[in-house]
Parts: C-alpha cells; structure tokens; sequence
C-alpha cells in the first residue's frame, strides 16, 4: 500500500498551542465540508471539486497535506463513489444523479494535522438501503465518540462502533482503521472498527484520535484498483465512510472537525 495507508507509530505529548491550533485547523475544515456539500450535484466532476479543496485550504489559511512528502497523493482530497471505500483519486469523471460519494480530507494548520470524512448522495436524499448505510455508519461514528469518557481504551471505542454496525447488519472494512493524528496524518494507536471493550491501548486526556468507521453493503473484503490508490469492496457493492478527529479530555471527548 500507499504510505496513505500506513500508520506511523510515535507518540508525542501536544502542547496547549498544538491542540489549539488542531482546533482552528477543525474548523477550517469542516467549513471546507460544508460547501463541498452544496458543490457536490450531478454534473460536477471530480477535478473541479479537488481544486475548489484546494483554493480553499489556502484561502483559510491551512495547507494541503496529501500533496505532501509524508503522504505523495496526487490531489488535494480523495474523491471515492458507489464501490470506493476511501483514497479515491479525483478523475474526470461527472457525478451523477443518485451516486454515493464519499470525500476524506486531511488538512495542516500551523503544523498540525486534522482528519475528517463524510459521505452522501448527489443529487437527491438517500434512500432505502443506501439511506441505512450512511445513517448506520455515521450513528457508529458518534458511538465511538460517545464511549469516551475521559481515559478510555481503543477496545471501547471499537467496539461501540462495531455494535452499531453489527446491529445494522452491513459489512466492516476491517482491513481500514482508525489513527492517532496530529504531528502526522497517521500516528498510533490504530483505532479499528471492531474490537473488545476493556482491551488495547489506554487513551488519555490530550490524546488526538481519528475515529473513521468504513462499511459496504456487501462483502467486508476489499480490492486496490488498478490507480494504485482506490480501495474498493470486492463485490461491487456501495461503501461509506464517516470520520471525525476529536481530543480526549478530562470527561469526554470534543470532536475538533466540526463548526
């Protein structure tokens, strides 16, 4: 794989100033998100949507981190849709009516690193199946930030997501985890989408984690498409991804990627 796809395992305590600055750095992006979503409507294609991510992240005053050595992708943001999982690299093609697309931003701001990932439908309002798969996936999400209650091992984390996703009966791209970030895009510990309760690494307040379910409606097995980025489900099936980096703090956890 890609060094998108590594984690590198370092852990290092962040100053007040760093987590603040993840904190400024969350919002940019998550204002990124918000008119991407109004961006995203059949007949746009991809290339123009990752260069009005990339116009953007400058104008906020962040930086591109995909473009970066750490990482050597080729765009700004990875664009993945109907059977793309995550690391979808942004082509010409034009989003229709009706498709699942799903956007996995990491920005920097003033040397620190966020992570978040959403998924929708272009065009019109999910439904049916691919309505339980976004609103499955993004409950699990919040599920995962729910089990934080101060010092917390990654086993709660996953497995709280991995109930939501079990009940909701769609499969668990086991082979995609969750991360520490900050310094770097990928640091430890890996978070995975399943797990024990009481078992892993012990989190503690300060820690900044990136906790990203990915789901399909079919097989949980994956494939790398002949771009040498885009993972997709084997099967063809449809895929979501929902991502927030938070901070643990004394009692909780504050999700640093939201307005």
């Amino acid at each position: 794989m890609k060094k998108v796809c590594k984690i590198e395992y370092m852990q290092r305590i962040k100053t007040p100033e760093q987590i603040q600055a993840m904190r400024d750095g969350g919002k940019i992006l998550a204002t990124i998100f918000e008119g991407l979503r109004e961006r995203t409507v059949p007949g746009v294609n991809e290339l123009e949507l990752d260069a009005w991510v990339e116009s953007e992240i400058e104008r906020l005053g962040a930086e591109v981190t995909y473009k970066t050595a750490e990482v050597e992708f080729p765009n700004a943001i990875c664009i993945s849709v109907n059977e793309g999982i995550t690391h979808g690299i942004p082509s010409d093609y034009v989003i229709q009516k009706g498709d699942v697309v799903g956007f996995d931003l990491v920005i920097t701001y003033k040397g620190m690193k966020v992570d978040s990932a959403f998924t929708m439908v272009a065009g019109q309002e999910p439904t049916g199946a691919v309505k339980h798969l976004l609103q499955t996936t993004e409950r699990a999400l919040y599920a995962g930030i729910d089990a934080v209650h101060g010092s917390v091992r990654v086993g709660d984390i996953s497995a709280a997501v991995e109930k939501v996703l079990r009940q909701g009966k769609i499969g668990i791209i086991r082979e995609l985890v969750g991360h520490g970030v900050g310094f770097l895009m990928h640091e430890a510990p890996e978070v995975p989408n399943y797990g024990r309760a009481g078992t892993g690494p012990l989190l503690t307040p300060g820690d900044t984690i990136a906790i990203e379910p990915l789901t399909s409606l079919g097989s949980e097995k994956i494939r790398l498409a002949a771009d040498g980025w885009t993972l997709e489900t084997a099967d063809g099936s449809l895929a979501a991804q929902f991502e927030h980096t938070i901070l643990i703090t004394e009692d909780g956890a504050e999700i640093l990627t939201q307005l």
